[in-house]
């Protein structure tokens, strides 16, 4: 699953408080509730068999028999789940997962056959922990066959998860209504009564009841349709591969699809609304070569017939990988040739392989429990960068991978951080784990580990990990033990099970001759949170290096102690051959063959870690990009930008230092190295704009555009170009225009104009839009106008552009009745508050969520909020009054 990522435009800090708290009062999660965890009491106050989140072990279900009939005029389904369980020892309660389900009636029957005498099963509900508790008259016997029959009922869920109601309108007006899944992590029981814990596989059967208007998909072809009434049709799918409950899907609607075969005959389909399925083409034919490349990069079939890809129009995360079923945002799927942005292209494609690389990675293996869920995530996510630049080179993905490390960083610097593999236990603790430590991180210390061992002997390591444990569940330590057989391709294969390099590799130098232990190594990134800031002091040919856990906070907060296994690399002013050190230690020593003017580490940024040049370290560096920044790679040069103002946050390197290794900028093409300076110079000046520093918030854009301005001097109001040029050309435009760069503002307003003329429809540059409908909402002619576009577009790209572009008017009031919504608390709360940077604003909030207590108070999100704001006041009181005298003294120079 992709989870939103999308920050919203900070709005009134009332409204999103009074947002806040009518989305998390009213989901206040049962979980949160007291209940008597000791002895709890059922819903009917009779005591419950069973106080514990997780299920009992010696209830093990086989195959699901699933029965469900959507009704979407009255917004209700109900249902008949038959389980096939055996228990491993007697007992005479069986335990399973129910949420907001009518259980009308319970069954056991002996054996797996429908003849078979049925005897009552007495029912408890325990809604604190979302399980039932199914009472036999008398003790199952260890070993034999049992089928649990249960029939019941419940309402289309009004959230995201579970079997929930979707809707859309068509470009008459007309609202339909559909019905669609997410199960992930925990919602599977909001649709049926099932053993609603990843390790619980098993198969299923799954028959859909509709009107005959209606369309039925699930995770396999459709077999027959049956006739069982006038007015209903039952469709019958075939028999699933074993697979967890998150996994499973259905749609009820009235999509359209298109369809196309792989090389190796798999049906590939597109499911979109009548409206948009001429949108479904690109989708379709990347998901057709990407399925394509997996089958062969994993040496594994893909296991069933067919693939469909569906597009839902009330979709809360980005998309989810069910299995033969993958859904979809729109905006994550269709690709309009008119509208969308080169952005939406890359989007798609990387969306479309990671939930593709999930039917390997979470679906034929899956995480034991959800404190490993990086093992499906970080692997999927991976994987996206490793299948598209084979697949879809033109697009460069190689350049944007790295933005993930610095973006899981700046979470994993927070002490309120975690372990890739963290405990969790009840719901909210699973979904809190969806962030960027569990995909990004983990995408960045497999990227580590392959560079370590090399390409083909990672790939042999996976590989042999999928088929070891293909249809089954895995722990952390099982990828790594699948890992430790399999020496890097400069390495040998010791008696012990080792891989040993030589000690005169040509492509590691500086390897010693000692044991290569993943599994310990890979332990020291995935079993402890944060990462290692590495200090490097030259003194003549030796090289001194320093390992210590690189936490934002207070000067005086305490050491944690961590020690990673970290693989350096480097190069040198003598060098550009990558020479290698596993720096196993808290401090360490090599020896170069001869002095050297500069030193780089962590080439290429492969490393998940930062580094410091102590003494003039940093001098040479910022004196290399002056005068010749093409000498180091693009993300090389991006690092160095992300590394310098990391440092400045904890007091290792001065402000100024960091803002002059910025001034090369002004000679930068690349888009990596652009991007990451703006990642790191615009948050800076929205810190002034919430402090009201007028003045200085005024030099510092303009010293911003200024750095910039002949680049956005070159840049044409067209589509052509590499992907990277026109995504370079899309964001510099808007800044230069959202920062009213007048030559920019003009074009803009132009264009505007022309395209409000001809009623929108006059076809705009895709990659200027957006800074053409930020400046033409500037005003309320052109706001309203973009309005009441935005209600009629049947683009999602066109309409996430109006979005923006009517969020960032300074009209409080549009904002106010603008109808703003949010599908992720947490991403409200960390993107409305982490440019708040005052004492007063630090109280507000902590006032807000204490006064939530259980409700809200213990998200991580809200503690990692809380850390935010206190590193910006420490930040801003340290670093305000040096960037004023800087902004002086650099302003002939640069304006």
């Amino acid at each position: 699953m992709i989870p939103l990522s999308v920050k919203r435009p900070l709005v009134t800090m009332s409204l999103l408080l009074s947002s806040l708290l009518m989305l998390l009062t009213v989901a206040t999660p049962s979980w949160c509730q007291s209940s008597e965890t000791t002895s709890p009491k059922a819903s009917n106050r009779a005591p419950f068999p069973w106080n514990k989140m997780r299920l009992p072990e010696h209830i093990i279900p086989l195959h699901y028999d699933l029965m469900i009939h959507a009704n979407l005029t009255t917004l209700t389904f109900g249902g008949t789940t038959e389980i096939e369980i055996t228990a491993s020892k007697p007992t005479s309660t069986i335990i399973l997962h129910s949420h907001h389900l009518q259980i009308s009636k319970a069954a056991l029957r002996k054996g797996a056959g429908e003849r078979q005498s049925e005897e009552p099963l007495r029912v408890l509900e325990y809604p604190p922990q979302e399980q039932i508790a199914l009472l036999a008259p008398e003790p199952l016997v260890g070993g034999l066959p049992y089928t649990i029959v249960i029939d019941y009922a419940g309402n289309l869920s009004e959230s995201f998860y579970g079997f929930y109601k979707s809707t859309y309108r068509t470009k008459e007006g007309e609202v339909r209504i559909l019905a669609s899944t997410q199960f992930e992590p925990t919602a599977a029981r909001m649709a049926f009564p099932c053993f609603d814990e990843p390790a619980f596989k098993a198969s299923f059967s799954i028959r859909i009841r509709r009107e005959p208007r209606h369309l039925a998909i699930s995770n396999m072809p459709l077999v027959k349709s049956v006739t069982v009434a006038e007015g209903l049709v039952e469709d019958h799918f075939d028999v699933t591969v074993k697979m967890s409950t998150y996994l499973v899907a259905f749609i009820v609607s009235d999509f359209k699809s298109v369809s196309k075969m792989t090389k190796s005959g798999i049906k590939v389909s597109v499911y979109a609304v009548p409206d948009k399925i001429n949108q479904a083409g690109y989708a379709l034919d990347a998901a057709v070569t990407l399925l394509e490349f997996y089958e062969d990069y994993f040496s594994i079939p893909y296991p069933l017939s067919k693939q469909d890809l569906a597009a839902i129009p009330d979709f809360q995360s980005g998309a989810m990988e069910n299995w033969g079923l993958t859904t979809y945002r729109e905006s994550s799927l269709l690709f309009d040739a008119e509208k969308s942005s080169a952005s939406s292209k890359l989007g798609i494609t990387m969306t479309v392989s990671h939930e593709l690389a999930h039917q390997w990675f979470g679906n034929l293996v899956t995480m034991e429990w959800w404190n490993d869920l990086w093992l499906n995530e970080g692997f999927a996510k991976f994987m996206e960068f490793v299948s598209v630049s084979v697949t879809h080179p033109e697009l460069k993905v190689e350049d944007y991978f790295f933005d993930k490390c610095f973006n899981a960083m700046e979470v994993d610097a927070l002490n309120s951080s975690h372990p890739v593999s963290t405990p969790v236990e009840n719901p909210a603790q699973i979904r809190e784990i969806f962030d960027e430590v569990s995909y990004e991180k983990g995408a960045c210390v497999l990227n580590m580990l392959r560079d370590y061992l090399g390409a083909d002997a990672f790939k042999s390591g996976i590989v042999k990990y999928l088929q070891k444990y293909s249809y089954k569940n895995t722990k952390n330590e099982d990828l790594w033990n699948s890992m430790a057989s399999i020496c890097p391709t400069d390495s040998t294969q010791q008696m012990d099970g080792f891989c040993s390099r030589g000690e005169h590799s040509s492509s590691s130098s500086h390897w010693r001759q000692e044991g290569l232990d993943v599994k310990t190594m890979m332990n020291t990134w995935t079993l402890q949170k944060g990462f290692p800031l590495i200090t490097i002091t030259m003194r003549g040919r030796n090289v001194h290096m320093k390992q210590e856990h690189y936490v934002k906070g207070p000067d005086d907060a305490p050491e944690t102690g961590y020690l990673w296994h970290v693989p350096l690399t480097f190069i040198t002013s003598n060098s550009d051959s990558v020479q290698r050190f596993l720096l196993k230690t808290r401090t360490d020593v090599l020896i170069l063959p001869e002095e050297v003017e500069w030193i780089k580490f962590n080439v290429g940024m492969n490393g998940y870690y930062i580094v410091h040049y102590e003494d003039d370290g940093w001098d040479s560096l910022t004196g290399l990009l002056k005068g010749t920044h093409t000498a180091i790679s693009s993300s090389d040069r991006a690092s160095l930008i992300n590394n310098a103002f990391q440092l400045v946050s904890i007091g290792k390197l001065s402000i100024e230092k960091a803002l002059d290794l910025t001034l090369y900028l002004k000679r930068e093409t690349e888009i990596m190295p652009v991007f990451q300076g703006l990642n790191e110079l615009i948050p800076m000046y929205k810190l002034m704009e919430k402090r009201d520093m007028n003045e200085v918030e005024t030099q510092f854009k303009a010293f911003l555009i200024g750095l910039l301005r002949d680049l956005i001097d070159k840049q044409t109001w067209t589509d052509e170009g590499s992907i990277s040029e026109r995504m370079l050309r899309s964001q510099l435009l808007l800044l230069a225009c959202v920062r009213k760069y007048q030559p920019c503002v003009q074009k803009a307003e132009g264009y505007f104009r022309q395209w409000q003329e001809a009623n929108g429809n006059l076809r705009l540059p895709s990659d200027v839009t957006l800074a053409v409908f930020a400046v033409g909402a500037q005003n309320p002619e052109g706001w309203d106008f973009l309005y009441s576009k935005y209600q009629s577009s049947l683009s999602s790209t066109e309409k996430h552009q109006i979005e923006f572009a009517l969020c960032i008017t300074h009209d409080k009031e549009k904002l106010q009745w603008f109808e703003l919504g949010s599908s992720s608390i947490a991403y409200m709360v960390m993107g409305t508050t982490n440019q708040f940077s005052t004492r007063a604003r630090l109280e507000e909030v902590k006032e807000f969520f204490s006064s939530l207590k259980e409700n809200g108070s213990q998200l991580r999100c809200v503690q990692q909020t809380i850390e935010t704001i206190e590193e910006n006041i420490r930040w801003m009181d340290k670093n305000f009054d040096k960037i004023r005298v800087w902004l002086q003294n650099e302003k002939l120079e640069l304006l």
